[in-house]
């Protein structure tokens, strides 16, 4: 049996960006994929606005808690996503980085944040198809 691949969102804040693409990611690998988000600067809580517009596909998010992203969570990731957290992602050789350059959804509302999920969501399903049929 080989390992699971294992894929980390990192953005700024872990509220908004990192948990949507997260959540993508879990819903469409079926388990197949190890998935972890943080953030650089931590919020106390996910961004209503990202939570609402998950929630529009049936995906909830709210109980998700925003993390301080660790060098443990960069050593285990095979591929680490980054969304605007510029020089503050650790970086290992060996690993493969991806920068997704999106708008950041924080202080906007539900009907700003539809497209920035929207965008998360192609690129999620782009990053399953390669990862899954690799």
């Amino acid at each position: 049996m080989t390992r699971k691949p294992e894929v980390l969102f990192v953005c700024v804040h872990n509220a908004g960006r990192s948990q949507l693409a997260a959540a993508l990611l879990q819903h469409y690998s079926l388990g197949r994929i190890a998935v972890r988000s943080a953030g650089s600067e931590p919020a106390d809580k996910v961004n209503p606005a990202a939570a609402a517009a998950l929630a529009e596909w049936g995906l909830d998010i709210t109980a998700e808690v925003p993390s301080k992203l660790s060098t443990e969570d960069v050593e285990a990731s095979d591929v680490v996503i980054t969304m605007g957290c510029g020089d503050t992602c650790p970086v290992f050789p060996g690993k493969r980085y991806l920068d997704w350059p999106l708008e950041d959804p924080a202080g906007q509302g539900v009907d700003a944040v539809r497209p920035i999920r929207d965008e998360i969501d192609r690129r999620v399903r782009g990053l399953v198809a390669e990862i899954l049929d690799a």
